[in-house]
């Protein structure tokens, strides 16, 4: 999905560095009840551009205020990146980053009951051309590459 320069809620120096159709692509399949996706629009304080949040199953997230239609899911948000350096960031997520969300999701979905009875976040920072992650809000490493 391309968004419309005048939809697009971001100022004119930034940039998303993923589309909706990359991240589904990747995943083989279309936004539903278990896959969210949205695009922020500012900069995270932490650097992140892409992050994924995994939604358990259990009981205590209808009284953190989360209804019964959102556990077991997957919601992920695009971030923005300066509009010159979208070229290189899209590349560096679409070789690196979304191979590594790809297994995470399959893996929220089709793992062990103690993992899908946990809330985990994965997400990644772009700078220098590099990319760094952090799971479940541990401190960003460098992305190690196969």
């Amino acid at each position: 999905m391309r968004v419309p320069a005048r939809n697009r809620r971001l100022p004119r120096h930034l940039s998303w560095p993923l589309t909706s159709t990359d991240i589904c692509s990747v995943l083989d399949e279309t936004r539903s009840q278990a896959l969210h996706l949205s695009f922020f629009d500012r900069r995270w304080t932490d650097g992140a551009i892409l992050k994924a949040d995994w939604v358990p199953p259990i009981g205590s997230n209808y009284g953190a205020g989360l209804p019964p239609e959102w556990w077991s899911s997957v919601w992920i948000t695009v971030g923005p990146v300066p509009s010159g350096e979208r070229a290189a960031a899209r590349r560096i997520l679409r070789e690196q980053a979304l191979p590594e969300l790809r297994s995470w999701v399959e893996k929220a979905r089709n793992g062990s009951e103690a993992w899908a009875l946990s809330r985990h976040s994965i997400a990644w920072q772009y700078a220098n051309q590099s990319l760094r992650i952090s799971h479940d809000g541990q401190l960003y490493q460098p992305v190690e590459l196969p």
